[in-house]
């Protein structure tokens, strides 16, 4: 899918606009941080703002995009006011040479400057800003961090590898059928794939914040569609060539953690997966006949076995140049679409279900609704600790 269904343009912002920290310590931690103050150097007020609530942004740089998201909370959930996501393949070549090259960096610093576009005009009260395996990987990850930080003024977290999955479980939770007994779900990412099994027998969280106290286990395999690309190839992918993809991936899953357990309870009670990236979304897009990527009828949709089995079956027949014609994939994912099917196809032969769900979100929503119910603990809190049902604090 490309990345213009993804996400709208970017927003002109005069360029003497500055991003500039506060003053005095902010908030940090798991939770987020306060967003720093926006102030403009030489370009004279606008109209004021209506306020109809705090505006809260999110941030996932990860081994292959740049996504953003800035959202205000809306009912039990959130709207979204606008987005960003650019494919900039960041860790291009770290699985061969441990550093992030200049040119993907060079790549990576031209989406960010974007995304500050946008956080300076929309001037977000709260944000989270994370990077993931590339970056955690790559030995001069840490220095490229400082750098956004120097040039940019942009200050990203890298994340542990369990962040990322609780992060991804929160964004995915309300897609998990309510009559489930439990779930695993997983994220393919770039340079690395989360899984996370979900268990309810014991009750389940009533907060979609808190669904990741649910998890039972989880695992972070050090392989991505980036990676596997790089180690297989994935523009002339054979049957016998994507079948040593999935045995180098099932290696990996045979160190997860109540792996039989998982399987019995599978074999038991209702469980399902849930399957968020990029090629899960394109798999449901290739199986809608869609003729441009639409998010609205991919997110929350649900596959049987056989149909991801004939979807499967129909991207292994196709030439590269099908594949980056076909406008569910594109000339951006035409060679990491059926690495992203090896994993996902590993995963299924592990643990097979009947079903799978389709997710079109993931860590930056998880990041939305995190600093969301943060905030609402810490609105409701003053209340509880003075037993007063009003009071004279914000």
């Amino acid at each position: 899918m490309t990345d213009s269904n993804r996400s709208a343009a970017a927003s002109a912002v005069p360029a003497a606009v500055a991003l500039q920290s506060p003053s005095g310590p902010g908030r940090q931690g798991r939770a987020g941080v306060s967003a720093p103050v926006l102030e403009p150097r030489t370009a004279p007020p606008g109209p004021p703002r209506r306020h109809r609530g705090p505006l809260y942004a999110a941030l996932d740089l990860g081994t292959n995009n740049c996504r953003l998201l800035i959202a205000r909370p809306h009912e039990h959930g959130f709207r979204v006011l606008d987005g960003f996501t650019r494919i900039v393949r960041l860790g291009e070549g770290v699985s061969v040479t441990g550093r992030l090259s200049e040119a993907a960096m060079e790549r990576t610093m031209d989406a960010l400057r974007q995304c500050r576009n946008k956080l300076r005009d929309h001037q977000p009260s709260r944000m989270r800003l994370i990077a993931t395996e590339a970056c955690r990987a790559a030995e001069n990850g840490p220095a490229f961090i400082a750098r956004i930080k120097d040039e940019l003024g942009l200050e990203l977290e890298i994340v542990d590898r369990r962040t990322e999955a609780e992060l991804a479980v929160t964004g995915c939770a309300d897609l998990i059928e309510q009559g489930a007994q439990g779930a695993l779900m997983f994220d393919i990412g770039g340079g690395s794939s989360e899984l996370a099994w979900l268990d309810f027998r014991g009750g389940r969280p009533r907060s979609q914040g808190r669904m990741f106290s649910s998890i039972r286990s989880w695992q972070s395999l050090p392989v991505g569609v980036v990676s596997i690309a790089e180690k297989f190839g994935g523009v002339d992918v054979t049957p016998e060539t994507f079948e040593a993809m999935v045995e180098h991936v099932s290696e990996h899953l045979r160190q997860f953690r109540g792996r039989e357990k998982l399987r019995q309870m599978i074999a038991s009670h209702p469980v399902h997966l849930i399957g968020t990236s990029g090629t899960v979304t394109t798999l449901a897009g290739l199986h809608l006949g869609l003729e441009r990527y639409e998010r609205q009828k991919v997110d929350g949709l649900w596959m049987r076995r056989d149909q991801v089995d004939d979807i499967m079956r129909a991207l292994l027949g196709m030439t590269f140049e099908r594949r980056t014609a076909h406008p569910c994939i594109g000339k951006d994912r035409a060679d990491l679409v059926l690495p992203g099917c090896a994993i996902f196809e590993a995963i299924r032969r592990e643990w097979p279900t009947d079903r799978v769900r389709v997710a079109d979100r993931g860590l930056r929503e998880g990041i939305l609704i995190s600093l969301m119910d943060a905030d609402r603990v810490h609105r409701r809190s003053p209340a509880r600790r003075g037993g007063r049902r009003n009071g004279h604090g914000q």
